[in-house]
């Protein structure tokens, strides 16, 4: 288990980046107190560094661990995602083009298939114990698109459910944490489904778009999250980090 610094959280209250003063250069950014801020050398990089950081008593960055987690990323590289902060023109991505979101995202729930989060975790977070009748549909014709849904067979199966259900007994996806990437005000179909922080392939290969850890370093992960700190997750290449840090109010690394 990676050594992890004491810590209370203070969640930030709604604040301006900094900027020039116009109206163009300020950007509403989201109350939290918990960051993940993964950086990845370039746009076509599969894997990167993932970095914990909290808020102290004085709203400052820390680091919540004494070391960064070494991570895998979208085979295809990285591409502009749909999150919380409106981002710059470029590439977008788009279902199927197995590239990361990059971008500022909300963290959602965590599934998995344990009754629930491990020893140590805040009991409060929200979490869901997969059951064979779970579904997160990446077909962007499926009414439930880049959704979780629980469907009841009492109801009929639908036809889709086989190719869209969530309980595989992969090892991968023992956990799944929740990375809202085309979620709000509700998914774009074809915009990108299913992101998720999930365990990495014992091949070490790079993921479809996901942000994929060493088993450990995600329990270590799970036990960090707190309910009522509202965390996120920053994803960028070095370049575009080191242009939005400022009005982002992002951590150096």
């Amino acid at each position: 288990m990676k050594r992890r610094h004491a810590f209370s959280l203070l969640a930030a209250a709604p604040f301006f980046a900094p900027g020039t003063g116009r109206s163009a250069d300020r950007v509403a950014l989201p109350r939290t107190g918990q960051l993940l801020l993964g950086i990845a050398d370039t746009w076509s990089s599969s894997r990167g560094t993932l970095h914990p950081f909290h808020r102290d008593r004085s709203g400052k960055w820390v680091a919540s661990f004494s070391d960064s987690l070494p991570v895998m990323l979208g085979r295809g590289g990285l591409a502009w995602g749909r999150g919380v902060l409106p981002t710059p023109e470029g590439t977008k991505k788009r279902e199927g083009d197995r590239k990361a979101p990059a971008g500022y995202f909300a963290i959602g729930k965590v599934f998995g298939y344990e009754p629930s989060m491990p020893e140590g975790s805040d009991p409060r977070y929200p979490y869901r114990q997969v059951t064979k009748w779970d579904a997160w549909p990446d077909d962007p014709e499926n009414p439930y698109y880049n959704r979780h849904v629980v469907i009841d067979p009492a109801q009929g199966v639908p036809s889709w459910f086989e190719s869209q259900k969530m309980e595989l007994g992969d090892y991968a996806y023992h956990w799944l944490i929740e990375i809202k990437h085309n979620t709000d005000p509700q998914p774009v179909p074809g915009g990108g489904s299913a992101i998720f922080f999930h365990i990495k392939r014992r091949s070490g290969s790079a993921s479809f778009g996901c942000t994929t850890m060493a088993q450990s370093d995600l329990e270590d992960v799970l036990r960090w999250l707190r309910a009522d700190a509202n965390p996120h997750y920053v994803l960028l290449p070095r370049e575009e980090y080191d242009r939005l840090k400022d009005l982002w109010d992002l951590p150096g690394v």
